[in-house]
């Protein structure tokens, strides 16, 4: 099979995960529509990846655009919902995804908005051919959606500059992410269109710390994410059985 124009012969990109995702393109900033659970899930992820950079680059809390004068990639950034975010902290954001109709479709919404973003029908392997580097790497929700974890984890090591941070977000490998983030938010509930999450491509917690020490980052920290069905939201939790992040860092 021919690579897709925006990912390399090496690339992690997953043709049938790209297949997927193409299909639901247009609903990204709708609200109510498909994406609704990552409009849900974004408010405590913002919140996250903007309290660790802030403390890993010795940032002011207090100011309007912390994140001024940092190189951030967002990978995997589909229509852009955390990519704009990051613009309007100060960050200078490349965004990229395996999916051309996700770009267009975080372009359009960019440009309307007035931001300028970096956004690219790009994999992570073709940035570092090009030999780019970042201050800071987002890869949210894409580590269990790649080929293999381990060699898409080393692009993004390589990727990132000297001092820099990467926060990962994804599901963990348990009969309970299988009965809630498929069973119950696929089938169930219709969260997600059924397909969205291949339970054997889940990474457990120690997967994912292994290979990222292996490519010489260190684990900062590690915390869970769960819905409170009772406030109708999403919160930082001591549970890593389903979704879960990671800020890791190099020494």
């Amino acid at each position: 099979m021919q690579p897709s124009p925006g990912a390399s012969a090496t690339s992690s990109v997953d043709p049938d995960e790209v297949a997927r995702f193409a299909a639901l393109a247009d609903d990204w900033w709708d609200p109510n529509g498909r994406f609704r659970p990552l409009h849900q899930f974004n408010p405590v992820r913002l919140a996250f990846i903007r309290d660790r950079l802030v403390r890993h680059f010795a940032r002011d809390p207090a100011a309007l655009t912390p994140l001024a004068g940092l190189r951030v990639l967002d990978i995997g950034c589909g229509g852009g919902l955390v990519a704009e975010p990051m613009a309007r902290l100060g960050a200078t954001v490349v965004g990229i995804d395996a999916t051309a109709r996700n770009i267009a479709v975080a372009s359009l919404h960019a440009a309307r908005a007035g931001l300028a973003i970096d956004y690219r029908h790009a994999a992570a392997e073709d940035l570092v051919a090009r030999g780019e580097r970042f201050d800071a790497i987002l890869n949210l929700e894409v580590v269990e959606h790649v080929v293999a974890p381990e060699p898409f984890i080393g692009a993004c090591a390589r990727l990132l500059a000297p001092g820099g941070a990467m926060i990962v977000a994804t599901l963990n490998r348990t009969a309970k992410a299988w009965a809630l983030a498929i069973v119950g938010a696929e089938y169930v509930l219709g969260w997600l269109p059924r397909g969205t999450h291949r339970w054997d491509k889940f990474v457990r917690p120690a997967e994912l710390a292994a290979a990222l020490r292996r490519h010489g980052l260190e684990i900062g920290e590690l915390t869970g994410i769960s819905f409170d069905p009772f406030g109708r939201e999403w919160t930082l939790s001591r549970d890593l059985a389903v979704n879960y992040m990671v800020y890791a860092r190099f020494p």
